[in-house]
């Protein structure tokens, strides 16, 4: 028999406290399980088993709600639970309402202490002298490149990767008004100005653009002039009581940036093999003939995929680069370790920057 609306609300409402009963068994059960974390002495967030607990329930999910819908579910029902036993400290670029920001909270959900800062020296900072236990940094945009300052920072912090985020990134020209006229100032991190300039050429050609520490500084500023606009997410709008000029300004319609998550190796070792892994690198070779070639042909000969390679200048003033590579896997699967064997024996310096779960 075909329910009516108050006996659908009624099913509702006891399912929801059937929800609520298994949550707080869940948080119970999460309570034992850091009283004996804490007796062993291991870490409270293992990345590696959160995603393999989302991948499972994944696969077992019938329907109507999508996959996507799941992982975010579970992501903060993790954190809720993980909050009771110890909060995680996350440092990000600020203010509040940044890309970094929601990439955080992607990552760990929205139970987490933040601490936002000025610069990604700063986060780097906070994670290794303890004022934060994690860091998130953004790495790589899939239209502007690598995020130069993290790849430099990564390369001589004593901090690891341990985890990554792939943030949708959708631009919005936030004001103070809903138009676009009048607009004399455009303010905005470097990368985002550069991610929108197609936009801002043709739309707002007269307008200064001024680059500022982060997307959500600009919207900070826009909020205190009213012929300023910023160029940041809608999370930075309802920070600072923005309206939303235009929609989805940057040029590419699937843009997408990359972070990373960093820690101390003490506050969270290599995680584990989830099934879905990535080593990062960043190694230097020899100046001779065929050299970046040879450290390619180990990757090759155990069949390793590589995913990503960069260079750097090593800024010696010979003319000599640091290559960042990311490969698929993990050093506990033999070709993989041999793999990476052979290549450390042909670079002059080679450097393991994280092992971790690749993200979605």
């Amino acid at each position: 028999m075909k329910m009516d609306l108050a006996q659908l609300r009624a099913e509702i409402d006891a399912t929801d406290r059937q929800l609520l009963a298994s949550l707080n068994r869940r948080a119970a059960l999460a309570n034992e399980i850091g009283n004996l974390k804490r007796a062993e002495g291991s870490a409270v967030f293992r990345p590696e088993r959160e995603a393999q607990v989302i991948n499972g329930l994944q696969a077992a999910n019938p329907g109507p709600l999508k996959d996507g819908n799941v992982a975010t579910i579970w992501r903060e029902i993790m954190s809720a639970c993980r909050a009771l036993e110890a909060p995680q400290r996350v440092a990000f670029l600020g203010p509040a309402g940044t890309f970094s920001e929601q990439a955080a909270v992607q990552f760990f959900g929205s139970s987490i202490e933040p601490v936002p800062c000025v610069n990604f020296d700063e986060v780097f900072h906070a994670a290794t002298a303890g004022t934060a236990d994690f860091g998130v940094v953004p790495v790589e945009n899939n239209s502007e490149g690598v995020v130069t300052r993290s790849l430099d920072l990564l390369l001589h912090s004593p901090l690891h990767i341990v985890g990554e985020v792939s943030l949708l990134v959708r631009h919005h020209l936030l004001r103070l008004s809903g138009s676009l006229e009048g607009i004399e100032v455009v303010l905005a991190h470097p990368q985002a100005l550069a991610q929108c300039q197609a936009w801002l050429n043709k739309h707002l050609p007269q307008a200064e653009r001024r680059a500022v520490s982060s997307n959500a500084e600009g919207a900070r500023l826009a909020a205190t002039n009213a012929s300023w606009a910023g160029i940041a997410g809608e999370r930075a709008g309802r920070e600072f009581g923005l309206h939303v000029a235009a929609h989805a300004v940057q040029d590419d319609a699937f843009n997408r940036t990359r972070f990373a998550v960093v820690c101390l190796p003490q506050t969270l070792q290599a995680p584990q093999a989830s099934g879905r892994d990535c080593v990062s690198l960043v190694v230097s070779v020899p100046n001779k003939p065929g050299a970046v070639h040879d450290i390619l042909v180990p990757l090759k000969r155990h069949g390793v995929s590589m995913t990503r390679f960069e260079s750097r200048p090593a800024r010696s003033g010979q003319w000599e680069y640091y290559f960042y590579i990311d490969v698929q896997g993990h050093p506990t699967q033999p070709h993989v370790a041999a793999a990476l064997k052979d290549l450390q024996s042909l670079c002059a310096f080679y450097k393991v920057l994280g092992t971790y779960p690749m993200g979605d």
